[in-house]
């Protein structure tokens, strides 16, 4: 049994299959209708979601399965004080696969080691977000032709943003890879992930506070929220929120092929003027979504 916990359990080589998968179920979703005929999907969402439950749900009806479970942790057992170890014991002997967001980061590896089914980590708290970086990297795969020689700017909230912390964990395995930073002090990388990933394997990087200077060296620019619920003082979050805004002018010293892509919900940081520019990617990522999901839920229920 296989669980998705973290990015890094898939290798490039995984990933890179799943992401021909996505491809094939883009060109042909009719042959893969049927393929989870009688399998259900179990989706544990302790945290309010959107895109990721609607897509996982999305991708497990479009292979022909079924699901069950819920979208907040008021609708079920957990607000009796169930722990999530004796939740997922029951719940994987109703389902064949659980998706599970958790406000906690480690509650997904906890639910793992208690699971009778495969467990994919669909966010836990501001540590990892393996799903949403699947999708990322199918979207720049799509846009960009490739996974190499890129440059990626990261704005907003990068201590935070799972997503950000899950991608350069990703991204940091491809040959030519190099990272521009782009956060006001109090948001920038955690250091475990500076240092430990890199600093460890000598990725190129540079951390500014200044998108507009930095913005015509980026072929990926990957827009964050500041998320209100990570922080512990709403006066910090108001000062905080509005530090980067992109819009048409700003993109003016932007390269012509130019990604932009956001795990969304955007709340300002992207002008809805900017959803017209070619260069938007971020409504194309979202229903990628739906596609590589659809690849990861065959191969962890090990169905060709």
């Amino acid at each position: 049994m296989r669980d998705l916990i973290n990015i890094m359990d898939l290798s490039t080589e995984e990933i890179d299959s799943l992401i021909d998968v996505a491809n094939h179920i883009i060109d042909d979703p009719e042959a893969y209708a049927g393929k989870c005929a009688g399998k259900k999907l179990a989706t544990l969402f302790f945290e309010p979601s959107t895109r990721t439950r609607l897509s996982f749900e999305a991708a497990m009806y479009e292979l022909g399965g079924h699901v069950l479970g819920f979208s907040e942790a008021q609708s079920s057992s957990a607000a009796k004080g169930e722990s999530v170890a004796d939740t997922v014991r029951v719940v994987s002997g109703y389902a064949d696969i659980i998706a599970m967001r958790h406000p906690k980061e480690g509650a997904p590896m906890v639910a793992s080691m208690k699971s009778l089914v495969p467990i994919i980590n669909a966010g836990d708290g501001g540590h990892n977000h393996p799903t949403q970086t699947l999708t990322d990297l199918l979207t720049i795969a799509r846009k960009k032709g490739r996974l190499t020689d890129l440059t990626i700017g990261l704005c907003g909230d990068l201590k935070f943003g799972r997503t950000v912390h899950s991608l350069i964990e990703a991204m940091s395995r491809y040959e030519g890879i190099k990272f521009v930073l782009i956060s006001p002090p109090e948001l920038d990388l955690p250091s475990y992930i500076r240092d430990d990933i890199l600093e460890e394997e000598g990725i190129p990087y540079v951390e500014t506070t200044d998108l507009e200077n930095v913005i015509g060296d980026l072929d990926i620019l990957y827009m964050t929220r500041v998320q209100k619920e990570r922080f512990f003082n709403e006066a910090d979050y108001i000062r905080l929120k509005d530090s980067y805004i992109l819009t048409p002018k700003k993109l003016a010293a932007a390269k012509p092929d130019l990604s932009i892509l956001h795990p969304l919900p955007r709340v300002n940081e992207i002008s809805v003027e900017v959803d017209e520019d070619p260069r938007a990617c971020y409504f194309d990522q979202a229903l990628f979504g739906k596609y590589i999901r659809m690849a990861l839920i065959m191969k962890l229920l090990q169905i060709d």
